[in-house]
């Protein structure tokens, strides 16, 4: 059906049309090939070229055969450079209106003029249009920061940074990318201005959480006296397994393993839901960051596990803490 509408239009409108939509398209398939190494990509992109080129060699043809149009011969065979004797020459007709032909190089520039406009917004146009428009599902939102009163341990401290805050620097587009998951789409983004337990409320401690179908990434930050080196000793009676120090954007740091809790809830029988024993839950990789370099106390978490057991390895937690990390309004304990 394309094709027939395609052939229904002026030789001067198809013609460049075919060459300003060869072009765009063939360009900009090749490009996606060599971003995304496909060979198929590169095929189809260099077949549009080839379209291309066809319809610029026909139009340079035409324009050929405009310039130096060749005799036409007459309806008694004979051609104008033949001699006709006198008595053979028809009466002079009296002069018809010559009909006007439309002009071939405006509606070469106008189809040339349309269909650019066309290509360059098939070309800019995903890059341009929010994701939904172009089939790719939008992240999560982070919760506001006005939702809920913050507890004193913010008020006395206004520099403390919220678990709003923390959110939106972790919920960033590369956070997928980082993880080795680049097709996933983030299904979860929550917020907490929670106080560090067994401090009265003393100390707080923000935390968010952003979950992907394959990972769940947590930061926190703790701000109490409590520095890297002293945390790294206190591993030595906690059940913390593979402990590795590091030092992440010019501070103190120290990898650590521990399995997630997991509580069990069940809502079937009796008049309420009846919650079951704290279980271990999957394992998780967490890196500790100090708020300073000077490790005067008070760390950053970032924390990532899947419900498989499995985490990616340090490298990935590495990138993604120094990713997020310089996001978060610098604060101080």
């Amino acid at each position: 059906m394309l094709g027939f509408l395609i052939r229904l239009l002026p030789f001067w409108v198809r013609e460049p049309l075919l060459i300003v939509v060869g072009s765009v398209f063939g360009v900009r398939l090749l490009y996606l090939a060599l971003v995304e190494e496909s060979w198929a990509l590169a095929g189809i992109g260099a077949l549009f070229l080839v379209f291309a080129a066809l319809s610029v060699h026909t139009v340079v043809r035409a324009l050929r055969a405009r310039r130096n149009p060749a005799p036409a011969a007459s309806g008694d065979g004979t051609t104008p450079d033949t001699p006709v004797p006198a008595q053979q020459r028809p009466a002079p007709a009296a002069p018809a209106a010559r009909e006007k032909e439309p002009n071939a190089w405006g509606q070469a520039f106008a189809a040339v003029a349309v269909f650019a406009a066309l290509g360059a917004a098939a070309w800019f146009g995903p890059k341009l249009l929010p994701s939904e428009a172009h089939g790719t599902p939008h992240a999560v939102s982070c919760p506001g920061g006005q939702e809920t009163e913050l507890p004193s341990a913010y008020q006395k401290s206004p520099r403390t940074v919220t678990g709003a805050e923390l959110c939106e620097a972790l919920n960033t587009p590369d956070l997928a990318r980082l993880l080795g998951t680049p097709a996933e789409t983030a299904t979860g983004a929550s917020a907490s201005n929670n106080t560090a337990p067994l401090t009265d409320g003393k100390v707080a401690l923000p935390e968010a959480k952003v979950e992907f179908d394959t990972y769940t990434v947590n930061v926190a930050v703790t701000y109490n006296h409590l520095s890297i080196a002293q945390y790294v000793k206190l591993m030595d009676y906690g059940n913390e397994i593979d402990v590795k120090k590091a030092e992440v954007l010019g501070r103190p740091a120290v990898f650590s393993s521990d399995h997630t809790m997991q509580i069990e809830i069940n809502f079937g029988g009796g008049s309420g839901g009846s919650g079951g024993p704290v279980g271990q839950g999957p394992l998780a990789r967490t890196l500790a960051v100090a708020l300073d370099a000077k490790d005067r106390g008070g760390y950053y978490e970032i924390t990532v596990w899947s419900t498989s057991g499995a985490f990616p390895d340090d490298d990935v937690l590495l990138d993604i803490t120094e990713k997020v990390l310089p996001a978060i309004p610098e604060r101080t304990v």
